[in-house]
């Protein structure tokens, strides 16, 4: 479902400067793995947490200061589940100008009727991902970026190597099956804590509990969470070995 229409708007909203290191850091991904490319038409994924809307300001950021000229519109998928509501997202995007479409989508719903094998997560992430598609094929844009972050990548590589025996992570840039979108995560070298620290500082209208279902349940990737966490009391430089490790598998499928 579209976005919808509000008269009369909200006051203009300047977008939020980010701190140095954290624009070095994702400017240095983006470079690295040659994520935004003169012209390009740039959707961010928003769900409303700290983390997408962290990436929403720098990508704002980047775009007036960057040597390429792109363009950054939001999508942001409205699974219509108790105890989460992105919703005031729509009058906070209008008030900075950026393009912006609301998809609502029964997702709950869906899962209860069709899920089949898969987890919950699982299946709101296909689901979702192919909202988010359909999205930037509609409306002409090349390029969806994703705000996960370092934290995220390594917790991917444990569950990946625990339980699947692979030695696989999330790819910090790649082509989607389809071949009609490149798909871009600017934080790869971005730590968690970082994100929080920005969107609290700048008072980003987070909304909480992004992923209730998640909330309502352990999940593995909150033991590997707790299990990275520990380890890093001992070993303070974990998070660093940890990227060195994971670089080249980021860098799978990366598009030319």
């Amino acid at each position: 479902m579209e976005m919808p229409t509000h008269a009369p708007g909200p006051a203009a909203a300047a977008p939020v400067p980010p701190p140095r290191r954290l624009r070095h850091l994702a400017g240095r991904a983006i470079a690295d793995f040659r994520m935004i490319r003169e012209g390009d038409r740039v959707l961010l994924g928003l769900s409303g947490g700290k983390d997408s809307l962290s990436l929403l300001h720098v990508l704002l950021h980047l775009q007036r200061h960057a040597p390429v000229r792109f363009e950054v519109g939001a999508v942001t998928v409205d699974p219509q589940a108790d105890g989460y509501d992105p919703s005031p997202l729509i009058p906070y995007m209008e008030a900075l100008g950026v393009p912006y479409f609301y998809r609502r989508e029964p997702i709950l719903e869906l899962a209860e009727r069709h899920m089949g094998h898969d987890s919950y997560c699982a299946f709101c992430s296909r689901l979702k991902r192919g909202i988010m598609y359909s999205t930037a094929r509609a409306e002409g844009y090349n390029v969806l970026a994703l705000a996960q972050h370092l934290d995220d990548l390594a917790e991917s590589f444990l569950m990946s190597a625990f339980h699947g025996g692979r030695l696989r992570t999330m790819k910090a840039h790649y082509v989607n099956d389809a071949g009609d979108v490149r798909v871009i995560r600017p934080f790869v070298y971005v730590r968690e804590r970082q994100l929080a620290d920005f969107a609290a500082r700048a008072g980003l209208p987070v909304v909480p509990e992004s992923c209730p279902a998640c909330f309502r349940a352990p999940t593995e990737r909150m033991r590997m969470k707790a299990l990275l966490a520990g380890e890093e009391r001992h070993n303070p430089r974990l998070f660093r070995s940890l990227l060195s490790t994971l670089k080249p598998l980021m860098a799978v499928g990366m598009p030319d």
